[in-house]
């Protein structure tokens, strides 16, 4: 059964850093296309960050390019999602997501409040 579970996330001060965490089981999560989402109260889900099969590549929509880093512990099969240089605009519930045998997968989710 694959499961998705997001951790870390967590009321910050803007300037801040989290790392949030993406504890993939019941398939390895090296072979396949790792992403992480977000989602604003009343916004529509949006990309964030794209590691390919093995790590190989990573993307990234242009408004945390340069603060934001998605890694991989593939000894873990867990998927990491690095923030730093928080902003008020990055305040959102924030998901894990895989497609696995054409089927998507997301995790919970994990609230992220960036706030003073």
């Amino acid at each position: 059964q694959v499961q998705l579970v997001e951790s870390g996330g967590a009321l910050v001060q803007p300037g801040g850093s989290l790392r949030l965490s993406c504890a993939a089981s019941g398939f390895i999560s090296r072979w396949f296309l790792m992403s992480w989402y977000r989602q604003a109260p009343g916004k529509e889900r949006e990309l964030v960050a794209t590691s390919t099969r093995f790590g190989s590549s990573t993307n990234y929509t242009d408004s945390v390019k340069g603060r934001f880093t998605i890694s991989r512990d593939n000894a873990k099969n867990t998927v990491f999602l690095q923030m730093n240089g928080l902003k008020a605009e990055d305040t959102a519930v924030y998901y894990c997501n895989s497609k696995v045998a054409g089927i998507d997968y997301w995790g919970q989710g994990t609230q992220v409040t960036v706030s003073s």
